[in-house]
């Protein structure tokens, strides 16, 4: 983190217990995680660069692994709010409901940026085709209700793209690239750039889903 300088770094499946909160501090970051109902070793996490100032939204509900944090815009620009997500292969479809509907209520800042590991490994996303019955209420939930482009075009682990990006505006998120794993992970890591967007007139009208089609990458 570091060495890289990242302003912000997401870890969708990180494995610690509160014996290991002193390790994985770091200087000059705020640490935000959320840990899974039952599963208080397994946590999603998300560092800030403590030069931002940061607002984690807490809905008191802890049966799906998902953090929110926004992110307060500076002079001129909007805020952004960040999600990261953690999605277990045999989650049950009201934990599903529950993301949903916090997805339906984020999604509509006018910059939004969710990275996760949903194991979705049958979405074949370049598209947009699935069969399975989670799959296709997944890919209405983010596209049909929600707007959102996926924007990870590679593979991340064992031949699929299981960790995602998406955005809920064009030309927010740039610079995509795939590769490297960070210690002895087998997902590879997703870096990308967040285009902070010029604040904007009084009208909060957005238009939304004419950019939906697959452009090349």
């Amino acid at each position: 983190m570091q060495q890289e300088n990242y302003d912000i770094v997401a870890m969708t499946e990180a494995w610690w217990g509160d014996s290991h909160n002193w390790s994985a501090a770091r200087d000059g970051y705020k640490l935000f995680r959320r840990d899974r109902q039952g599963r208080r070793d397994r946590v999603v996490a998300l560092y800030v660069r403590e030069c931002f100032d940061c607002l984690e939204l807490d809905d008191g509900d802890n049966r799906v692994e998902c953090s929110w944090v926004r992110i307060r815009a500076k002079a001129n620009t909007v805020d952004t709010m960040m999600g990261v997500s953690y999605r277990p292969p045999n989650q049950d479809e009201e934990a599903n409901e529950i993301f949903y509907k916090k997805l339906r209520e984020v999604s509509q800042s006018l910059a939004f940026v969710l990275m996760g590991d949903f194991n979705l490994p049958e979405v074949y996303w370049k598209q947009n085709t699935v069969e399975k019955k989670q799959s296709r209420r997944f890919l209405e939930c983010v596209e049909d209700d929600n707007f959102l482009t996926q924007l990870v075009r590679e593979t991340t682990r064992e031949g699929v793209p299981l960790d995602l990006l998406f955005a809920n505006r064009e030309g927010l998120v740039g610079y995509v690239t795939v590769g490297g794993h960070l210690g002895h992970s087998g997902h590879e890591v997703t870096e990308f750039s967040i285009l902070r967007e010029v604040r904007g007139g009084a009208s909060r009208t957005a238009t939304l889903g004419f950019w939906r089609a697959d452009w090349p990458v």
